[in-house]
């Protein structure tokens, strides 16, 4: 449900988008930039790919656990466009694996980027739209962090750490005019894959393998997902996939508790935990 009644354009709207230069966020600048919007993107390249954002886009290089370059990228924002309208906290990396065999090193790494970034950018941001009265704040989370798999335990932390964040933002923040929307997709095909560096090495080719042959591209996310921000809605689920897990965990518990119980002890064998879960959801789906 969204707290705004009406669908928002994004003509002229200012937008910040970290993670833009490829993947799901790359899709969602082509969008924002399409409809009309003036788009700035952070991304850790010191410069653009070339010929990758879409013409007119700007670029700075903004590393999200940086402070500092959080706060250069608020100045350029006010000095060029007089403030922002839109906050896209996409930016992040894969990570997961069994809780006894993942390193710390890894869940300081994935907690750092993925969720004290988000939190940089709403630090960084919001007093600029709480003085405007107006805004929205994009948060890319994870079916992740709403359905809690074996094996994905920083992941699944992060992400619905995110989900969490925004659920505390939307409410903080209506009064002042400012929607919030968190981005929930299941598995689909982008470049993520290239950032697992931890220590569960068989849990990792696993993820490789989910993420590579998903039956969805970062376009056809990007699509759904942005079709349902410009509506201001709050979860935002872009897949059957994960509408039907999602639901399932909600509303047929002792089902899912089984599955979820079946996936840990596939886990135990070396095995996938995440494709027979969602098969049985989609069965049970069907169903009802």
């Amino acid at each position: 449900m969204s707290l705004f009644s009406h669908e928002r354009s994004y003509r002229d709207a200012r937008v910040l988008l970290t993670g833009g230069c490829s993947g799901l966020g790359l899709e969602l600048t082509k969008l924002f930039a399409a409809d009309g919007a003036r788009v700035l993107v952070g991304d850790v390249h010191e410069q653009a790919p070339e010929g990758v954002l879409p013409a007119g886009v700007e670029y700075r290089t903004l590393d999200i656990r940086s402070d500092e370059q959080w706060e250069e990228a608020r100045n350029w924002m006010e000095a060029n466009w007089g403030g922002i309208d839109v906050l896209v906290n996409n930016a992040g990396i894969a990570a997961g694996g069994r809780l006894d065999v993942e390193g710390m090193d890894n869940w300081k790494r994935i907690v750092d980027i993925n969720l004290l970034g988000a939190v940089r950018g709403i630090r960084t941001f919001v007093p600029l739209m709480k003085a405007q009265r107006s805004g929205q704040i994009i948060n890319t989370a994870s079916l992740a962090g709403l359905v809690h798999a074996p094996a994905m335990a920083s992941y699944n932390a992060v992400k619905a750490g995110i989900v969490a964040i925004s659920e505390t933002a939307r409410w903080e923040l209506a009064p002042y005019r400012i929607s919030v929307s968190a981005i929930c997709p299941s598995f689909f095909r982008t470049n993520l894959h290239h950032s697992l560096e931890g220590k569960d090495v068989q849990m990792e080719e696993t993820a490789v393998h989910l993420i590579t042959k998903a039956p969805r591209g970062a376009a056809q996310v990007a699509a759904t997902a942005y079709k349902k921000v410009k509506q201001g809605k709050f979860i935002v689920l872009t897949d059957p996939d994960g509408q039907i897990a999602y639901f399932g965990k909600r509303y047929s518990p002792l089902v899912y508790k089984a599955l979820m119980l079946q996936a840990g002890r596939r886990v135990g064998s070396g095995k996938t935990p995440v494709p027979p879960i969602i098969d049985k959801l989609q069965s049970l789906g069907a169903k009802h």
